[in-house]
């Protein structure tokens, strides 16, 4: 499905949709606790979804109610599980560890490009203390129990795999100690995920190296938990502000863990490193392609592992619009300015079924020299299904071009 964007200022207000980030590991650690929990929340995305189907076939009972999601937690996990992580990276690095902690069997699936996105460094980790995994990619099995120890990571490939072992380490008898080999990237996931172990009474305790795990620990539910609005949503919508928009954004916690809340501060910058922050590369490539400078992105060589080849397709976006750029090892440079001349009536981006580039280039358009046809729009479904509702509410105008016409 595809949709044509005809420029227009967008304005008004927005409330920022839950958390995708936050709103997986409040699943999860409920799922994992002495009772039930209920969890409030907005809309769903699919890969929430897809961390609820999983947690069900776990074990856990999760039910909508008028208060939001309540959760009852797993009195005895299922032994042999099957898994359907749909897209989703956090759900599928975050659940591997769990399904061995409590050792049980699990086969897991996974679509799109999660089948292709790497795992060797998790699962290395798993079978050398007592897992049994029969693959490093999708589709795989494997199987617990799991001993405590020392658990040796690098930092810099996935932040997911730290956050999945923090969830199942407090489950073992025996304590841990994880231990980064190289530097962690995204350090702010790790702070969101250490948020809401303290949520639930859990406790990963600081060392000069990553972090001790006392075994033999209990979640305890907090009763009722509430997600909080997601920066990382938020991003397009400010990435809209720098292009010439006024748009509020309503729902956004100021002391979040969330390291996306940094995009008020990196918004205009000629220089950005993008190591802790990836997923603000789209949002902040299409404000930047506006603005009469050179913009250097760096540390952002792990966009390539996302649902797209995120560096070749936020540059494809970008080209697509008039705008010169190139990719590096590690990022993009980006000749800010305005979009070279164009022949063709409208023009074409690609969605790459990419959430975060049809949101982008979506933003992108409504500020376009002339309209602007994305590609696989229904892509935002995976975090922000009513992306397109909020940008018609916001003044955006689109048609909808449905398979066929």
């Amino acid at each position: 499905m595809n949709a044509v964007i005809t420029p227009g200022r967008l304005s008004g207000s927005v409330r920022a949709p839950a958390s995708k980030s936050a709103a997986h590991r409040a699943l999860i650690a409920a799922a994992l606790s002495d009772g039930p929990t209920v969890i409030r929340i907005g809309a769903l995305n699919r890969d929430i979804e897809a961390t609820l189907a999983c947690l069900n076939a776990l074990g856990a009972g999760i039910r909508a109610t008028d208060s939001g999601l309540a959760v009852s937690p797993i009195a005895r996990a299922n032994e042999r599980a099957e898994l359907d992580c749909g897209e989703s990276g956090s759900t599928l690095r975050f659940l591997l560890p769990i399904v061995c902690a409590l050792g049980i069997s699990a086969r897991v699936a996974g679509h799109g490009r999660l089948p292709e996105r790497p795992n060797g460094a998790l699962t290395q980790a798993l079978r050398a203390h007592g897992a049994s995994v029969d693959s490093d990619c999708l589709p795989m099995a494997l199987s617990g129990p799991i001993a405590g120890g020392r658990w040796e990571l690098p930092g810099d490939v996935s932040s997911q795999y730290v956050t999945g072992l923090l969830f199942a380490l407090p489950l073992l008898k025996e304590d841990s100690e994880i231990v980064l080999t190289t530097k962690l990237a995204s350090a702010a996931y790790v702070d969101m995920t250490l948020a809401a172990l303290r949520q639930f009474g859990v406790e990963a305790l600081p060392t000069c190296a990553g972090w001790r795990v006392p075994g033999g620990q209990r979640y305890r539910s907090p009763g009722a938990i509430a997600v909080e609005g997601d920066w990382s949503a938020a991003a397009f919508w400010l990435a809209a502000n720098a292009l010439g928009g006024d748009v509020r954004v309503d729902g956004l916690r100021e002391d979040t863990a969330q390291g996306d809340r940094a995009i008020r501060d990196l918004l205009g910058r000629a220089e950005i490193d993008a190591r802790h922050v990836p997923d603000l590369v789209p949002a902040l490539a299409v404000a930047a392609a506006n603005r009469d400078q050179r913009t250097v992105i760096t540390g952002a060589a792990r966009l390539r592992l996302k649902e797209s080849d995120r560096l070749a397709t936020t540059a494809a976006m970008l080209r697509a619009l008039g705008h010169r750029c190139e990719i590096t090892d590690d990022g993009l440079v980006i000749e800010g300015g305005p979009p070279a001349p164009c022949e063709a009536p409208v023009r074409e981006v690609d969605g790459a079924n990419d959430h975060r580039i049809v949101m982008a280039a979506a933003v992108a358009a409504a500020f376009a020299d002339r309209p602007v046809r994305v590609k696989g729009i229904g892509a935002v479904a995976k975090s922000y299904p009513d992306f397109f509702r909020d940008f018609t509410e916001l003044g955006g105008t689109l048609h909808v071009e449905h398979p066929g016409q």
